[in-house]
């Protein structure tokens, strides 16, 4: 590891600052990916600032109903806030299934948004990768890519994007709060991942100067019934081959109004706006979820063999999910 120049910034100007004095700086926050990242040589920054001390880690319930998450709020107190529990109860099981307690317990919310991928050739410096080195070439291509992504490739790169988290948020519309020395901004959740098409090395329209500061969560009364259902190798920590994050408003047995994001299977926090067109306005039956399914992703990239069978695990997936919302909503009573 070559040598890094470290600060500690105490407010969010004294962080933009040491960003601004000192090119090539990274943030670090929780450090659950930073520290891999500089272990295995992915990442080779000049200078680490420390923003662990920044006033960014409040959790607000707002009036309206939404929620106000710093970016420094850690990924466990979020996920056992009670009113994100009965409020978005999708949110927090995602929070739940994404990490171990230890790392649930250092990782920040803002800091899980900007996390790297795992597939094996970003993090294997032997390998090419036009994330890590733009124009080096994809050497998961002819590598190990069975956790790759199946929606929203490109030739030049298929990475899945990791984040548990980042599915239910995407279902919400949420949207990430930046500050910079140019001042602040909102960026649309959906916004803020970028496809790779043929610059994979962006993953965000944030420059290296702009901080995260907080994540706001629109109002959403029918996420109460929510579910996110992730689908893995191991019930224990590990990454989604395929997850759903599920919210769902029926009224007498037919679908008013649905929110759905797909993780596992994409290069991004995947939202489901096909799928959710074409629900709405049909009666909840396991019929009417596969065809939406189905339809959502028939865009799907089959030309890998290792992760082709992510095409009909995450339509498996979208369709149980949705089955088990539409089960809680009957064990209530109907609508809530």
């Amino acid at each position: 590891m070559k040598p890094i120049a470290f600060a500690r910034a105490e407010t969010v100007d004294q962080a933009l600052a040491a960003v601004t004095a000192r090119p090539n700086t990274v943030f670090l926050a929780g450090g659950t990916t930073l520290v891999d990242m500089l272990r295995i040589g992915a990442m080779e920054p000049d200078n680490v600032v420390d923003i662990n001390r920044l006033p960014l880690a409040d959790l607000e319930h707002r009036p309206d109903g939404g929620l106000r998450i710093g970016a420094m709020v850690r990924m466990g107190e979020v996920a056992a806030d009670p009113g994100v529990v009965e409020r978005f109860p999708f949110l927090s099981i995602a929070l739940w299934k994404g990490a171990s307690a230890q790392i649930r317990n250092m990782a920040s919310m803002g800091g899980n948004l900007m996390q790297r991928v795992r597939c094996p050739q970003f993090r294997d410096v032997a390998f090419a990768c036009n994330k890590r080195e733009p124009g080096s070439g994809c050497g998961a291509l002819d590598g190990l890519h069975r956790g790759n992504a199946v929606l929203g490739t490109s030739e030049h790169c298929f990475a899945m994007h990791p984040s548990d988290m980042a599915i239910p948020l995407t279902a919400l519309d949420a949207v990430v709060h930046v500050q910079g020395p140019r001042g602040t901004r909102a960026i649309a959740f959906d916004d803020f991942f970028l496809l790779p098409g043929d610059t994979p090395h962006l993953e965000h329209p944030i420059t290296a100067d702009e901080l995260i500061v907080r994540i706001d969560v629109p109002p959403l009364p029918f996420a109460v019934n929510s579910h996110y259902l992730k689908v893995r190798d191991r019930e224990s920590y590990e990454f989604a081959a395929a997850s759903a994050a599920v919210a769902l408003d029926l009224a007498d047995g037919a679908i008013q109004d649905v929110r759905i994001g797909l993780g596992g299977v994409a290069t991004k926090p995947w939202r489901a706006k096909m799928a959710e067109a074409l629900l709405v306005g049909k009666p909840a039956t396991k019929e009417n979820f596969a065809a939406a399914a189905a339809t959502e992703l028939a865009a799907a990239d089959d030309g890998y063999p290792m992760n082709r069978f992510k095409i009909e695990l995450a339509q498996r997936t979208m369709v149980r999910t949705l089955e088990i919302v539409t089960e809680q909503i009957a064990q209530r009573g109907g609508r809530k």
